[in-house]
């Protein structure tokens, strides 16, 4: 039986080292340590054996076990790190190749809308002024020529928190805390933000959209000081060629109060679907701020005087972009957004 067992041990291990790949190695072990093994079947026969050749025996078969697992083991890492070497050399990166270009995202079209227009506005010497969009009734209405039961309040119906605080339905309450703040001294400031209507969500309606507003306030300041002003904006969105109209209008805060219109960006003022056959676009509000806001705000209105106007960051992408419907702009649709390429400006 010990010969008998040498001569396992000297296959086996022989096989071992013939072995070029991991499958023939797993057969190796399976032919010698296997159940069905003749190495296991010496370890069944031990019961045949006489009391004093079984301890000896019984040690030389765990003997040949043990080398054979070992030199098993010793032969797969071997392999393992031959086959991992083999495919890595196969595998093996061309470091000349170009390598492949990584996706850059691009600013948002409000987002660029906004800061095309802020690089105008502090080029001309403004400031950007901010506030918080939940606001108090005083500085989103009161303050602004629009006690309660006013009834202009109903073209801007918001959200309302309590009695006395709401969602802010236009930035203009930041020009409210600003002249507060400023107590009487000359002011020029934009003030960008979101706000919130009651509007039903459609084709030209959010009930949250982006605004930018502007305050001047200071000595001999003229409508024709505002009309400049928004020309200037008119041919920075929409090209120098572009020209500005004033139509008469009402908003509480402002005396005179205009609306603007942009001539037509498509047929240049002679007509077409845009413009509905007119040669103008509408684009935004604007007037001369009212004396009784100038008051409360502690100005002296017989000395001085300013202007105002708001523009809805949306209104101008679209008319900028030839976008139709302003729901593109929130519904996160990369197919759209991806439209906007990435450009250095």
């Amino acid at each position: 039986m010990e010969q008998q067992l040498k001569q396992l041990e000297q296959e086996a291990l022989a096989k071992i080292e013939a072995a070029s790949n991991l499958k023939e190695l797993n057969d190796v072990r399976v032919a010698y340590l296997g159940k069905k093994g003749p190495i296991t079947d010496l370890l069944k026969g031990m019961g045949k054996l006489s009391p004093e050749e079984r301890p000896k025996m019984g040690a030389l078969v765990n003997t040949v076990r043990e080398n054979v697992t070992n030199q098993l083991e010793a032969r797969i890492t071997i392999l393992e790190e031959q086959a991992i070497q083999e495919q890595l050399e196969k595998e093996s990166i061309d470091v000349t190749l170009p390598g492949r270009k990584i996706r850059t995202g691009n600013r948002h079209p409000l987002t660029r809308v906004i800061e095309e227009i802020e690089d105008l506005f502090l080029s001309m010497g403004y400031e950007i002024a901010e506030g918080p969009e939940v606001e108090k009734d005083y500085y989103n209405f009161e303050a602004l020529n629009l006690p309660k039961g006013h009834p202009a309040r109903d073209m801007q119906d918001t959200f309302y928190i309590t009695e006395e605080t709401l969602l802010r339905t236009h930035t203009s309450p930041v020009q409210a805390r600003t002249m507060e703040a400023k107590k009487g001294e000359p002011i020029r400031i934009i003030c960008p933000g979101k706000v919130f209507r009651r509007d039903n969500d459609d084709a030209t309606h959010s009930h949250q959209f982006m605004q930018i507003e502007g305050l001047v306030i200071g000595e001999n300041i003229r409508m024709s000081d505002l009309k400049g002003t928004l020309d200037a904006l008119a041919k920075r969105m929409f090209g120098e060629e572009r020209e500005i109209r004033l139509r008469p209008s009402f908003f509480p805060f402002t005396e005179p109060s205009v609306e603007v219109d942009v001539s037509c960006h498509k047929c240049g003022g002679t007509g077409c679907n845009v413009c509905k056959q007119t040669g103008w676009i509408e684009i935004l509000g604007a007037g001369m701020v009212h004396p009784n806001v100038l008051e409360m705000a502690g100005y002296d209105s017989k000395k001085l005087s300013g202007f105002a106007f708001g523009i809805g960051a949306e209104r101008i992408a679209m008319l900028k972009y030839g976008v139709d419907d302003i729901r593109h702009f929130y519904t996160n649709d990369i197919r759209f957004l991806s439209q906007f390429h990435r450009t250095e400006e």
